[in-house]
């Protein structure tokens, strides 16, 4: 397959869909109001979401950086809004610079590389013994056709074959062909759901140097700024008939996006059960954005996103909407009002 066209122009938009495969700008205008917001939390991962105005002025200074201490100084500011993954990788990147401030990040990541690459081995079949171990679930018949898919991960993963890696997404597809009988659906999805749980450079250090000990320190600085940049989210997966509408929408780092996928909400609650708790601090966040004048017109989100959190989590997702100064009435009032002056004008 040919490798993907590098985007001419420096927009959010296609630097997220480039670097995370996330169709950030989508087929509708609808999450326009959230991608505006600002000082966001984001519900799957808890960190404050870098609006995506920032971009361009990042790419600007990142442009300018010979050095390693020229990423770090660069990335520093942004320390904060960092994701778990990505701030340990950032920490390593300090360290380097302390002791090699004019080397680059390319030659911290390849001297770390052969370590992580054995650590990450191993990360990787942690998941694969979960994913065998519910296969004991399944018939002789599907446990046999899913075990010959987790060996020959194994086998690849064991060889080191640079012409034979072990991709992801190929697992993940493989199982796709698997067609399992009807009693055996609900456990074979768990299965799948479990899969998605393979390390990625999101999710795991040794697999962010793995991936970026090939790239350049531009590209690794890049990717750690876009991880926490903000994008839509769909609660409901397109794929599962979810609608292009801000009833389904939430602002989310690109990090959280890019790993939940398409796994069903309450699968991914199990896996991370954090984010009830950080949903509430984004609604309240809303909230606050909505009291001091901001989403106008969209007063009725806060009420519509809370029915939806609750559908697709099968009742794992609950937030408090007690701060909120509108009543459900009262928020679907103020639309009211806002569409008929924004028709006047």
């Amino acid at each position: 397959m040919a490798p993907k066209e590098k985007p001419k122009h420096l927009t959010p938009e296609a630097y997220v869909e480039y670097y995370f495969d996330i169709p950030f700008q989508g087929t509708t205008s609808a999450g326009r109001p959230l991608r505006r917001l600002q000082n966001i939390t984001c519900p799957y991962t808890g960190i404050k979401i870098i609006p995506g105005t920032a971009l361009r002025g990042f790419e600007k200074n990142l442009a300018k950086c010979k050095s390693a201490k020229d990423i770090v100084d660069l990335l520093t500011p942004y320390q904060a809004n960092m994701q778990k993954t990505e701030k340990s990788v950032f920490a390593i990147f300090k360290d380097f610079s302390l002791l090699n401030p004019e080397d680059n990040i390319e030659n911290c990541l390849q001297m770390l590389y052969r370590n992580c690459l054995t650590k990450l081995k191993l990360e990787e079949f942690i998941v694969l013994d979960d994913v065998d171990m519910l296969s004991r679930k399944l018939s002789p018949e599907t446990a046999l056709k899913l075990r010959a898919k987790t060996t020959r991960c194994r086998q690849i993963i064991i060889e080191d074959d640079e012409r034979d890696t072990f991709k992801r997404k190929t697992f993940l597809d493989s199982l796709e062909e698997i067609r399992p009988k009807e009693n055996e659906r609900d456990i074979f999805t768990t299965i799948k759901n479990k899969a998605h749980f393979l390390p990625t450079s999101g999710s795991s250090r040794n697999a962010f140097v793995v991936k970026y000990s090939r790239r350049t320190q531009t590209e690794a600085a890049r990717r750690i700024f876009i991880a926490s940049l903000g994008t839509i989210e769909h609660v409901k997966p397109a794929s599962f008939g979810g609608t292009n509408s801000i009833s389904n929408f939430m602002l989310t780092s690109a990090n959280g996006n890019r790993y939940r996928e398409n796994i069903p909400l309450q699968y991914y609650v199990e896996r991370f059960p954090e984010i009830p708790s950080y949903t509430q601090k984004y609604i309240d966040d809303i909230v606050n954005t909505i009291h001091k004048g901001g989403l106008q017109g969209n007063e009725t989100y806060p009420y519509k996103i809370k029915k939806r959190l609750m559908e697709e989590s099968d009742g794992r997702i609950m937030v408090s909407l007690s701060k909120y100064k509108y009543t459900e009435e009262e928020a679907a009032e103020a639309v009211r009002a806002y569409n008929n002056r924004w028709k006047k004008d």
